[in-house]
């Protein structure tokens, strides 16, 4: 059995994951840790890091940006293994992350389901082959309106996968309205919606003369990223220190 405290485990994603959890056998939430302690979830959970130590296998969080510090914090405190799936980190905030995959196993993805890692071996494939015919790129990322960062952080990840075989020699264009200018021939236009209840959607276009083509993906559910952390979590237990990503798991 997998032995994991939740950070964040009175948010929205910590929720799901909590309810999962208890159905699956093979795993336990044996603490949480979240700046709000007034839901009951089975488990004892603390305000402050550093009073929970508790003994676990993995941390997994599901939090926002600016509590990630305080978690890679705890974890290279503890020498624990971390399942990071919070998004929007900066670049100091990546940095950390590398480094601290030195010293313990760390596994941090854009995006936990097993359809999205997919579809960035798909927009891989799509962009190494259309790209050289001239095709054009473009992102669309739609969420909920309680979403904080714009674009997603999958939507970066895709564009990643995609520029990872462009040599990458692509610049990101996020915003299109402060320029007047005609399209340039090596960027990735990345687009965000936000509004309502949308879970989740990711959609890739591949624009040529005459035709395009479309790569999307459609969540329904949170239940999905949930499965990918907990899956993630008994993945990483008793790993050696280093950078993992969900294309491990899924082998």
């Amino acid at each position: 059995m997998t032995k994991f405290i939740m950070h964040g485990c009175n948010g929205a994603m910590g929720q799901v994951i909590t309810r999962l959890a208890k159905e699956e056998p093979s795993v336990e939430i044996v603490a949480g840790i979240d700046i709000a302690d007034n839901i009951d979830n089975g488990y004892p959970v603390f305000t402050n890091p550093k009073d929970c130590q508790i003994e676990a296998d993995v941390i997994v969080d599901f939090s926002v940006a600016k509590a990630v510090d305080s978690v890679l914090d705890y974890a290279l405190g503890r020498k624990m293994p971390l399942v990071l799936c919070t998004t929007g980190l900066s670049k100091e905030q990546l940095d950390r992350v590398e480094e601290a995959s030195k010293q313990i196993a760390l596994l941090r993805s854009a995006n936990m389901s097993l359809g999205v890692n997919t579809v960035f071996k798909l927009a891989a494939i799509g962009a190494e082959v259309l790209a050289q015919a001239g095709y054009d790129i473009e992102i669309v990322e739609k969420h909920h309106n309680k979403k904080l960062d714009a674009p997603s952080g999958t939507a970066i990840a895709i564009a990643d996968a995609m520029n990872e075989v462009l040599n990458k020699e692509y610049s990101y264009k996020l915003d299109r309205s402060q320029e007047r200018a005609k399209r340039g021939e090596k960027e990735i236009g990345i687009q965000a919606v936000r509004g309502g209840t949308i879970v989740g959607e990711h959609e890739v276009f591949f624009c040529g003369p005459d035709e395009v083509i479309e790569i999307k993906h459609t969540a329904y559910s949170k239940g999905i990223f949930a499965k990918g952390a907990i899956e993630a979590a008994a993945y990483l237990k008793g790993k050696q220190p280093g950078l993992y990503t969900m294309s491990d798991v899924i082998g």
